[in-house]
């Protein structure tokens, strides 16, 4: 009798530990994202003038965009951890979402004139941060350690 199995290649340690990265970080933009939905009075009027301008011009699909690219970033680190194909998928959604978001709060709301040029270190970290994910998860499909 002839059987021949194949088994699933093993992930190294450091799959894992950019999958954990992935899910605390998103779940610290799902935490981020709650805070930016729900500010209370207090919160607003503790924010500078520029910053408050910047969040009184937020329109709600800005934040359906930010809630897109954290909720898909969670389900992609959660496929990644279950060894899941559409992780990437999940990552490249997360990454298209972010961009809409930075992009669409440079256009629709005084954030160039609130924050300048630092004002894009963070947008330009979480983009980094997005890429790497994506290029990670295709790498990990590519390798046959999602299924």
């Amino acid at each position: 009798m002839n059987t021949t199995t194949t088994a699933a290649p093993k992930r190294p340690l450091g799959f894992w530990i950019i999958g954990l990265f992935a899910l605390v970080w998103n779940l610290i933009g799902v935490a981020m994202w709650y805070l930016q939905v729900n500010m209370s009075a207090e919160q607003l009027a503790a924010m500078t003038e520029a910053q408050r301008q910047v969040y009184e011009a937020t329109p709600g699909w800005l934040n359906i965009a930010f809630a897109v690219a954290v909720f898909a970033g969670v389900l992609g680190a959660l496929g990644m951890l279950l060894k899941k194909k559409w992780a990437a998928t999940m990552f490249l959604l997360s990454l298209i979402a972010l961009l809409v978001q930075m992009i669409g709060a440079y256009v629709v709301t005084p954030a160039w004139s609130a924050y300048g040029p630092a004002g894009l270190v963070m947008p330009a970290v979480l983009l980094a941060i997005a890429l790497c994910l994506l290029w990670y998860a295709n790498k990990a499909q590519a390798r046959s350690w999602l299924s």
